[in-house]
């Protein structure tokens, strides 16, 4: 006799990742996770499909991963086989330009600092 493996719809899976469905079907197009069908078209998940939907919720939500450093992450999981946090960069913004980027707004809030001040000596002037 043969035992089949448990499936379950996205509705069951959504459930138990505490997720919205619309989530769960986002992530299969944008990861391209393949999920089997019934004729019907309905979606199918195995324990297997679980696990993969698990492990993308924990580096997008508790890891802080962007998809695109989520997909890399899962990518260089999948290729050393070992299922062990490999250190990978949580944003694809480079460090040198998050730090241009921090001196640009310093500059920029220091400008509105000014501005600010000579729009208030305007203001006591247009009010003598």
């Amino acid at each position: 006799m043969r035992m089949e493996k448990r499936k379950f719809r996205i509705g069951e899976l959504a459930k138990r990742l505490k997720l919205e469905r619309f989530v769960v079907r986002f992530w299969e197009k944008e990861f391209g996770l393949r999920t089997s069908r019934s004729i019907g078209k309905q979606r199918f998940y195995s324990e297997e499909d679980f696990a993969k939907f698990e492990r993308i919720q924990q580096l997008l939500y508790h890891e802080g991963f962007t998809i695109i450093g989520a997909k890399q992450q899962l990518t260089l999981e999948k290729n050393s086989k070992l299922g062990n946090l490999v250190p990978y960069p949580k944003t694809t913004m480079d460090l040198s330009l998050m730090t241009q980027k921090e001196e640009q707004i310093m500059q920029l809030n220091s400008q509105i600092t000014v501005l600010k001040e000579k729009l208030l000596k305007l203001s006591q002037l247009l009010q003598r």
